[in-house]
């Protein structure tokens, strides 16, 4: 069974008591390629004693033509405790 290289995990910092919560933070991956590259974003709920898996989306990078110039992206979270749709919002860009 092939499984999927990964290239890293980041953590954003925690927003407490926000339902709404604006991040403004830059992640950089270091990839070789755009060619089948999946960008998951997990959403959590940070409780005392275990952070509860809230959703996720997966944002196929492949198609969507990015370069330097940032890339605006607004993406369904799949999940199954929201009773509203919930997005992230994210800028995306990629160079050589």
């Amino acid at each position: 069974m092939l499984r999927d290289k990964d290239y890293g995990e980041q953590k954003s910092t925690i927003k407490k008591d926000d339902l709404n919560p604006v991040y403004d933070e830059t992640f950089h991956f270091n990839i070789p390629t755009l060619d089948n590259m999946v960008l998951t974003v997990k959403i959590k709920d940070d409780d005392v004693l275990k952070d509860e898996k809230i959703g996720k989306c997966k944002i196929k990078l492949e198609d969507m033509g990015l370069s330097a110039s940032p890339t605006h992206v607004q993406k369904k979270v799949d999940n199954k405790l929201f009773r509203k749709d919930a997005f992230v919002f994210l800028s995306l860009t990629y160079t050589e």
